[in-house]
């Protein structure tokens, strides 16, 4: 999903886990002989440094150099809708220096809109385990006057072609949560296409656009501002961030649309690397100071082993190739 929308620095970049290369050299005999060794493990993320994505990566290499006494690095490879630095994971040695930090919609959704990407996310990598989840709100300009999903449904319905939304792009997550929206309630709302989420929003306060998916960190503080309103969440569950907005699923029966973060190795990687990998990402995940920064960003953990996620992985790309291809979604 690209949904790799940016994160606001103040809220996620702060102090140490704002820079591109975190942790600290292994130490002792021991550590030399053993993965990782002397060799620095590096962490590659998809898209250019500051998005969200990014900065959740540069907070957990920060606490696998701690837990793993190793030297973990950021590297930025961005280009193709993320699908250029998969690519080079792919490709990479199979010995856990080489990782790759993506979020869901490069690992389930960027396959249906490139296929000719040079790999593929079910046999070319081996994942270590997901990381994180985060949400976007469904929310409408004010002066529409709906209050509610209802409501603007029934109005959608009632005044077909009068009204638009506004996101970042075809294959983006506001793109694609609205497009499963308006397929689950079976209205048509035009699309118009901004260039970032920042614009998007823009035209939603100004009443250029009545709708948009907005991603949290940006939603929340508008619409405590009053100048637009949240009338769903994409979770499954109500954000404990705006409980008072209902989960769109409590509408729209089994409607979700999440981004789920997960850090991939390429495929061969030893069992044992994967196992010390996870239980580290279950360690940092735990971390108070870590639940909190990430809280600030409205971005919280979820932790999947590698058994658990593989279903998931199948699962998120067989639900969104469906989507896509229903909604005649390209890019």
């Amino acid at each position: 999903m690209s949904s790799q929308g940016s994160m606001s620095r103040r809220a996620l970049g702060r102090g140490a886990l704002g820079v591109a290369s975190v942790g600290f050299a292994a130490t002792g005999a021991g550590a030399q002989d053993a993965w990782p060794g002397n060799r620095p493990v590096s962490i590659v993320v998809s898209f250019a440094p500051g998005g969200s994505t990014d900065i959740i990566a540069r907070i957990l290499a920060q606490q696998l150099s701690r837990e793993l006494n190793a030297n973990f690095v950021v590297e930025n490879r961005p280009g193709a809708s993320g699908t250029i630095g998969m690519a080079s994971v792919a490709r990479s040695r199979p010995d856990g220096h080489t990782l790759v930090f993506s979020g869901g919609g490069t690992y389930s959704m960027v396959g249906h809109l490139y296929p000719r990407r040079g790999y593929d996310e079910e046999t070319s990598f081996d994942p270590v385990g997901s990381v994180t989840t985060s949400s976007i709100f469904l929310c409408v300009n004010p002066n529409i006057g709906v209050r509610d999903i209802q409501g603007f449904i029934a109005k959608a319905k009632a005044e077909p072609g009068k009204m638009s939304y506004g996101s970042s792009g075809a294959g983006g997550s506001a793109h694609v949560a609205t497009e499963l929206f308006l397929g689950d309630a079976g209205i048509e709302v035009e699309s118009i296409t901004y260039r970032g989420g920042a614009p998007a929003l823009q035209a939603l306060i100004s009443g250029e656009v009545q709708m948009a998916f907005v991603e949290a960190v940006s939603a929340l503080p508008a619409m405590r501002q009053g100048s637009i309103l949240g009338i769903g969440v994409s979770s499954a569950e109500r954000s404990p961030l705006a409980p008072d907005v209902p989960a769109i699923g409590e509408v729209l029966h089994g409607y979700e649309c999440t981004t789920v973060t997960a850090l991939f190795a390429p495929a061969g990687t030893p069992e044992p690397i994967i196992r010390r990998l996870y239980a580290g990402i279950v360690v940092a995940m735990q971390v108070p100071e870590v639940v909190a920064q990430l809280r600030t960003g409205a971005v919280f953990p979820r932790v999947m082993s590698p058994e658990e996620f593989r279903p998931y992985l199948a699962a998120e790309r067989k639900k969104w190739g469906e989507v896509i291809r229903a909604r005649n979604i390209r890019v």
